[in-house]
């Protein structure tokens, strides 16, 4: 090699060394592409859409996302999120449809709803002075909700995508809303509300695969669908609305409707046709057109101090037939706990309102509730209507309670025979029972006559214990002090932490007038009650008391029902017993009865064979007693 060559190389050496260090990076072009890199590691790495939310720790990601070219993002995404990768970022944004009875506002990110607004319902919020002020009433409005599918996805990482995590495309046309995210292709899942009309509170909802047997593998038959929905506190008494009124209701193709109450049950391979999360008066179902494949439930009660009731979950099965484009096609109630609308469905939603289990529901449904309905189209106010329905029911139970009066008639008569009795036996209440039941069988007198009505009126009365607090009707609706009759009406709230930590902190006036109204009641009937043991006729007047305790939180709409009956039970008893009842006519009766020849029914005889075994008992363990002492004496003296 020549001089003039080595000379060349030499300067072209030169040359790209000056071109290296006049075009290198500088400091802040270093910076950003280390930045860029550790974004993209970073979006390996995490589940690209958590990181998307808005909140302070995770702004800078989403701008760091946005620095990226469109390129980049897919690849970033396309790890944890498969097909679905471009609908894996975005905006999320609110967009509603409203109709007369509840407006829905939905997010694009899941498109899912965020709240359900019922047009004219109030919910009562408790402030620390335990008053409670009223505000606008939504539903599945928690930010904590959940109501997401769960796609499996060839590709993805993860194996599964979340909805929930996507950010859906939608179109909205009069009162329908579609959402669409895109998987690339023409391929997309579709979630569509409609709604049914303007005066319901339904909605037709169907969710549409296109395409997706070639994001879905083939082994995969159905799709499942995750539900959380944590029920708000809506009433004044949110323990008790809590535990006897809230939980998941369902019914699947083997077993009409039924309720999951503080427990999980799973149907194992059965198909479900809808699953309600209920409360007490309010309650969202979703309803399948055919059949769900299958699904798990729960009802989680939370804690008193919780700001929720409870969280009812829901793990549904949506079958997937692996087709190019299939619906499957569902309906969504969201609304109150309306008898008469549930039972249009005709599928036993009607059964999420809690009337009660056999006979005491059966009343309610086909009896009472449909009197009173009737009764409240002419009298519009709910504590007339109440007064009125007490009235009809004490018409229809007025032949068993006169039975039960002149039984009680019959006893009174007796009472001066029954003395003379008692002064006679002295303590032996052995022989008092038996001279006792003598004079019954001599008189015709049937001890438990005047039980047995009673005994037979108790359906209705257990009814009417589950009537008022589970109908909608009642709720929020005023009755002189009251203003809520299908809670609890306080004259006066305190904070005393021993009773509050029992539950009470208010008294009830309607209960407090109950007890009063039912110590004159049983006052009245006891006074010329002859009782073998007078402790017997303190407890009587002891359970109307010990009843303030659990009457004082129940629905104002029963204490009432219960106060204005005890009144006309003593209007009723002064006026049978009084003037219906001759007492003089009685007593002949009861002569006559005695100078007739007797039979001894069954029962009867057998309980004269029981106390004449007892008495021979009696007399031999006396004479034991008396042998023994007898023998001791003896051998003392020995």
């Amino acid at each position: 090699m020549d001089r003039n060559t080595v000379i060349g190389f030499g300067l072209i050496f030169l040359l790209m060394m000056g071109m290296t260090y006049m075009n290198r990076p500088t400091e802040e072009q270093l910076a950003a592409a280390e930045q860029k890199k550790d974004s993209l590691e970073q979006l390996k790495n995490i589940d690209t859409t958590q990181q998307l939310v808005k909140s302070d720790t995770t702004t800078t990601i989403a701008e760091q996302v946005a620095q990226l070219d469109d390129t980049e993002k897919v690849k970033a995404l396309s790890a944890d999120f498969g097909g679905f990768a471009n609908s894996a970022s975005g905006e999320a944004k609110e967009v509603s449809i409203k109709n007369d009875v509840f407006e829905i506002i939905f997010n694009t990110k899941g498109g899912s709803i965020k709240e359900v607004r019922l047009i004219g319902f109030e919910k009562f919020v408790k402030q620390k002075d335990n008053t409670f002020l009223k505000a606008p009433l939504s539903l599945m409005d928690d930010a904590k909700n959940r109501f997401e599918y769960i796609l499996p996805v060839a590709g993805s990482t993860k194996g599964t995508v979340k909805t929930s995590d996507l950010y859906f495309t939608p179109t909205i046309e009069g009162k329908t809303i579609t959402f669409r995210a895109s998987a690339g292709n023409g391929k997309y899942f579709e979630q569509k509300y409609a709604m049914v009309s303007d005066d319901e509170y339904t909605l037709d909802y169907n969710v549409a695969f296109v395409g997706l047997d070639k994001v879905i593998p083939d082994n995969y038959k159905t799709v499942q669908l995750n539900w959380d929905n944590y029920l708000e506190k809506l009433e004044k008494n949110a323990s008790y609305e809590r535990s006897q009124y809230s939980g998941v209701h369902y019914r699947t193709k083997e077993e009409d409707c039924s309720c999951v109450g503080n427990d999980v049950k799973d149907f194992e391979g059965k198909e479900v046709e809808w699953i309600s999360s209920a409360q007490q008066f309010f309650n969202t179902t979703i309803i399948a057109k055919s059949a769900f494949t299958t699904a798990t439930v729960e009802s989680k009660p939370l804690e008193e101090e919780d700001e929720n009731l409870k969280l009812n979950s829901a793990q549904i099965q949506i079958p997937f037939g692996q087709s190019a484009d299939e619906t499957f096609a569902m309906q969504m109630y969201i609304g109150p706990n309306d008898f008469d609308v549930l039972r249009e469905f005709d599928n036993e939603m009607e059964d999420i309102v809690e009337f009660g289990w056999g006979i005491f529901g059966t009343i309610n449904r086909w009896v009472i509730r449909p009197v009173f309905s009737f009764i409240s189209i002419y009298i519009p106010n709910a504590g007339i209507a109440i007064l009125i329905l007490t009235l009809l029911v004490k018409m229809v139970l007025y032949p068993l309670s006169y039975k039960m009066y002149y039984s009680q008639a019959k006893m009174g008569v007796l009472k001066p025979e029954l003395e003379k009795i008692k002064e006679r036996t002295g303590d032996d209440q052995q022989a008092y029972s038996a001279e006792q039941m003598k004079l019954y069988q001599q008189t015709g007198v049937n001890p438990l006559g005047g039980c047995m009505p009673m005994v037979l009126q108790m359906p209705i009365w257990f009814a009417l214990y589950r009537f008022f607090p589970a109908s909608i009707e009642f709720r929020q609706k005023s009755f002189l002090w009251a203003d809520d009759l299908s809670s609890y009406d306080a004259i006066a709230t305190f904070d005393v932490p021993y009773l509050t930590s029992m539950g009470l902190d208010h008294i009830s006036l309607f209960t407090i007038l109950w007890a009063i109204s039912t110590l004159v009641y049983t006052y009245y009937n006891t006074r010329h009650m002859t009782m073998p043991n007078p402790a017997m006729k303190y407890v009587q007047y002891l359970m109307p008391i010990m009843f303030i305790f659990f009457f004082n939180s129940f629905a104002s709409g029963l204490t009432a029902y219960l106060l204005f009956s005890t009144i006309l039970n003593i209007t009723q008893t002064i006026l049978t017993k009084e003037v219906l009842i001759d007492k003089e006519k009685i007593k002949n009766l009861l002569e006559e009865n005695k100078k007739k020849p007797k039979k001894t029914s069954g029962f009867q005889a057998r309980l004269q064979d029981a106390m004449k075994q007892q008495e021979e008992v009696k007399k031999k363990q006396a004479q034991e007693k008396t042998d023994k002492t007898r023998n001791k004496r003896n051998n003392r003296t020995k």
